[in-house]
C-alpha cells in the first residue's frame, strides 16, 4: 500500500523560508521520479516540481523556478521541498507523489502539509 506523509508546513511571513518533507512507504524511491504538488483555497492541484530518479532531471513550474529547489534522501525515503521568499500565492497545501510530470499514485494522496504565507 502507498502512502506518503508530507510535513514541514506552517505559518510564514512574505520573504521568510520553509523545508517541507515527504515520506514514502510501500515503495523505494530509489530511481523513483518524484514530485511536489499544491493546491491553494480556490485552485486546482498544480504541479510544483519534479525530479526525476537519478536527481540530475528537474521540472520546475514556472513560479517555483529560482526559489525553490528540491532533493532527495533515498535512505530515508524522503524528499524535499526547501521554499525561499515566500509569496502570499504560495499558501496553499502541498503534497508529494511518485512521477515526473503527473502524480504516479493518484490515488494514494497523503493528508499534505498547510503553508501559510501571511504578514
Amino acid at each position: 500500500q502507498v502512502q506518503f506523509v508530507e510535513s514541514g508546513g506552517g505559518l510564514v511571513q512574505p520573504g521568510e523560508s520553509l523545508r517541507l518533507s515527504c515520506t514514502a512507504s510501500g515503495f523505494a524511491i530509489d530511481g523513483s521520479d518524484m514530485s511536489w504538488y499544491r493546491q491553494g483555497a480556490t485552485k486546482e492541484r498544480e504541479l510544483v516540481a519534479g525530479l526525476s530518479g537519478d536527481g540530475y532531471g528537474k521540472n520546475w513550474a514556472d513560479f517555483a523556478r529560482g526559489r525553490f529547489t528540491m532533493s532527495r534522501d533515498n535512505f530515508r525515503n524522503t524528499v524535499y521541498l526547501e521554499m525561499f521568499n515566500l509569496k502570499p500565492d504560495d499558501t496553499a497545501v502541498y503534497y508529494c507523489n511518485a512521477g515526473y510530470y503527473r502524480p504516479q499514485f493518484a490515488d494514494s494522496w497523503g493528508q499534505g502539509t498547510q503553508v501559510t504565507v501571511s504578514s
